[in-house]
């Protein structure tokens, strides 16, 4: 069953086009991992300050797998250097997990 990763990311002002640009970077990285359905980036447009990272993977063990990989360790180095400005890219982040218990046709 398809599981969904939701990675909230508190973004201080000021560090979310350096959080986009490090996304962008490594942008399909995770595209040949087996399991792995799609990413989106979502970008606060309302005022708040967190940003959510959505994965979609086929089930756990393909997420588990992911996250125990070199590919996983090499596009998560340096993740806590600082932004350009000095300051932090994030401050903090949750990671949400979900599955799929509905929706509309089509949809995946």
């Amino acid at each position: 069953m398809t599981t969904i990763k939701i990675n909230a990311i508190t973004v201080p002002e000021g560090s979310g086009d350096e959080l986009a640009r490090r996304f962008a970077a490594r942008a399909g990285a995770v595209d040949g991992q087996d399991g792995f359905e799609g990413f989106e980036l979502l970008k606060p447009t309302d005022g708040r300050n967190v940003w959510l990272v959505v994965t979609r993977w086929r089930d756990e063990d393909a997420f588990k797998a992911w996250t125990a990989s070199a590919a996983f360790a090499h596009g998560h180095r340096g993740a806590d250097a600082p932004a350009p400005h000095g300051g932090p890219v994030s401050t903090g982040a949750e990671l949400w997990n979900y599955e799929v218990a509905g929706g509309s046709p089509g949809a995946s």
